[in-house]
């Protein structure tokens, strides 16, 4: 039986993010994806042109169906577009005793188009967060969800602290928009606080590589790797993504998880 996995996430038509690079992560990595999808989004490589979130009622449906019949045994949440959506969420992932939860706090594109309501960024942090074995945001997320400036390696250690003083399992702070030779990581769990480092690839191409990370994650947990090896694990596989990432379109094409294949 292969580990069922499910991904709460944005659809991304381009195929670079979203559920799109959820489930391509989950099938090379050997577990069964599933979606609720919580948005349509009309985007490519060049930037998000139009976002049309899914009915509450119908994410919840969704999530419902999957969970009562075929069962869940981990999940990730990506782009959740509104605070209607993020508290029908988190009461699913209650009701159904979805675990373990990585939450991606999706908030904006690449490209910078906006994919998180301002309010709902409040009920993210109270009502989900907390529900987390894990919570992957990159700087400007963090930035936006603790409101605090982070701009070092010891701002990203304080700031994955916060994220666990606010209830998550663990928090994994991405440094992929610093600078430096290495893209360092700052995750906190179980009282430490570890950086996690791989060389900083000169691209342009890193289309979807949040989504690809909190998707390696979350399947590697449903395999049963405990979250340290997990977290390491992705970050391995998530820099294979972007050291063959895809040249496609006129912006900033995807990062390639089929590469291990």
């Amino acid at each position: 039986m292969l580990p069922r996995v499910l991904t709460i996430a944005g659809s991304d038509c381009s195929g670079g993010a979203g559920l799109q690079a959820d489930l391509k992560t989950f099938t090379v990595l050997g577990v069964y994806g599933m979606t609720a999808i919580t948005a349509l989004t009309v985007q490519n490589t060049c930037g998000v042109h139009e976002v049309l979130p899914i009915a509450p009622e119908l994410v919840a449906a969704q999530i419902d169906a999957v969970a009562t019949d075929i069962g869940i045994d981990a999940a990730k949440t990506g782009m959740l577009a509104t605070g209607a959506i993020v508290a029908v969420v988190a009461r699913a992932v209650r009701d159904h005793r979805i675990a373990p939860l990585v939450v991606d706090p999706v908030m904006t594109a690449q490209s910078g188009g906006r994919l998180l309501q301002d309010e709902a960024a409040t009920v993210l942090l109270e009502q989900l967060v907390p529900l987390a074995v894990l919570v992957t945001p990159n700087v400007p997320e963090a930035e936006a969800l603790l409101g605090m400036h982070i701009a070092s390696i010891a701002d990203m250690r304080a700031a994955a602290r916060a994220f666990v003083n606010a209830g998550a399992g663990a928090a994994l702070v991405k440094g992929g928009h610093l600078t430096g030779a290495a893209a360092i990581d700052v995750l906190a769990a179980g009282g430490e606080v570890i950086e996690l480092s791989a060389p900083r690839l000169p691209t342009p191409h890193t289309h979807g590589t949040g989504c690809i990370t909190a998707a390696a994650i979350t399947a590697y947990l449903a395999r049963g790797m405990p979250l340290r090896a997990a977290v390491e694990a992705a970050k391995r596989f998530v820099t294979a993504a972007i050291e063959h990432a895809l040249p496609l379109g006129r912006g900033r094409g995807p990062a390639n998880p089929l590469a291990g294949i």
